[in-house]
C-alpha cells in the first residue's frame, strides 16, 4: 500500500519515511501544497499522513482535495499546535482518522500506519 506523506521539516519527513518504510511500505515524500495535490492526481493513495502546521501551505485544502479526489483514503494528522486538540478536526477533515501530536515518536505513528493499513 503506499503512503503519502506531507511534511515540510525534513528530517521530521525522513523519520517519518524510515519508520513508516521498515514496514514494507511505499513511502512518497512531499514537503509543500502543490506537490501534495500533484502526487494525488497521478498516484492511487490509501493513507497519506499529514502535519497540519504546513508553511505556505493549507493541509485542510489538501485534505479536501485527497477527500474528493480519493474518498476511500485515510489522513493521519499531525500538529504542533493545540488548535485542533478538541477533536474538531474530525468535523473538518472527513477523511481524518487520526490526530496526533507532531512530536510523536516515528514508530509510534509507524504502528498507527500498519494499524489503518490493516484496516484497509
Amino acid at each position: 500500500m503506499p503512503v503519502l506523506i506531507v511534511e515540510c521539516d525534513a528530517e521530521r519527513s525522513r523519520l517519518w519515511q524510515q519508520a513508516i518504510s521498515s514496514l514494507g511500505l511505499n513511502v512518497t515524500v512531499v514537503g509543500t501544497q502543490e506537490d501534495a495535490i500533484r502526487m494525488l492526481q497521478t498516484h492511487d493513495y490509501k493513507l497519506m499522513v499529514m502535519n497540519l502546521d504546513l508553511q505556505g501551505a493549507s493541509a485542510l485544502a489538501i485534505a479536501d482535495y485527497a477527500s474528493y479526489r480519493h474518498p476511500e483514503l485515510r489522513i493521519i494528522f499531525l500538529s504542533a499546535s493545540g488548535v485542533f486538540s478538541d477533536g474538531s478536526i474530525f468535523q473538518h477533515a472527513a477523511n481524518a482518522c487520526a490526530y496526533l501530536p507532531a512530536s510523536t515518536p516515528p514508530s509510534d505513528l509507524a504502528a498507527m500506519v500498519e494499524h489503518y493499513r490493516s484496516a484497509a
